[in-house]
């Protein structure tokens, strides 16, 4: 039994446009599914996709707080000249420079047009074959705990875990990581990014769920009432959602 990491849900006041920004950005399509806005590669949904975390982008009605997103994603570069192409290219589209303590570094952090942070690496030899998202970003106090539990949780393979830092890739051996950063501090608000992870076909999600709260998981209410995913938070308290197969 394991979960498959599927997309990565990004809450906008305008999903539309929040939509429209990340396929232009990432040079992929934007789908309507319902009320949310789904963003991924190809001229249709493919869902899930092997190689790919699309970005299901679904509506709320708060805007994002001033606190730093403690999940976020890096894009790729394939050269220095790539990189700045793609940051002015995203500043044309709406980003906007943004500090969040980073100092002197050699990527860009920008934020999207509703303030969520994301990174343009510079080129890193362990993104070459990602695609153009690099990694889904994961701060957190306890690297190697968070890469127990995702280790477990998904069927994702880790990666260079230290006390600093550890990745997680699906055992495909394609697509981004799951990155896992040791910060300081601790979180504080609702994560406005977080993981979608799917069953595989023949399994139970409340079976799964089970599992994922014997791994550390504790159960999650956001008002979201009588809906077909359950809520979940992982031991560091960063909400996740277990989805129903369709």
């Amino acid at each position: 039994m394991a979960l498959r990491p599927v997309h990565v849900n990004v809450k906008a006041q305008d999903s539309s446009a929040i939509g429209r920004f990340w396929a232009e950005a990432l040079g992929w399509s934007a789908f309507h599914a319902g009320t949310t806005t789904y963003v991924g590669p190809g001229s249709e949904l493919v869902w899930p996709d092997p190689a790919v975390l699309g970005i299901d982008v679904v509506p709320v009605p708060e805007p994002k707080s001033r606190t730093k997103n403690r999940v976020h994603l890096d894009l790729a570069s394939k050269s220095l000249a790539h990189q700045a192409e793609l940051v002015a290219r995203l500043r044309a589209l709406g980003a906007t420079p943004v500090d969040v303590g980073q100092g002197d570094v050699p990527w860009t952090v920008l934020a999207d047009p509703e303030g969520n942070e994301f990174c343009v690496l510079e080129p890193r030899e362990v993104y070459r074959d990602t695609g153009p998202v690099a990694a889904v970003v994961v701060d957190c106090a306890d690297p190697r705990a968070m890469a127990r539990f995702w280790g477990g949780a998904t069927d994702w393979t880790p990666h260079e875990v230290t006390d600093d830092q550890a990745g997680l890739r699906s055992s495909k051996g394609v697509g981004p990581y799951i990155e896992f950063l040791r910060v300081p501090g601790t979180k504080t608000v609702p994560d406005r990014v977080h993981l979608d992870l799917l069953p595989y076909p023949g399994d139970d999600k409340e079976a799964e769920a089970a599992r994922l709260r014997a791994l550390g998981a504790t159960d999650l209410d956001l008002g979201q009432g009588d809906v077909p995913w359950t809520c979940l938070e992982d031991p560091e308290g960063h909400e996740f959602c277990v989805l129903a197969l369709s």
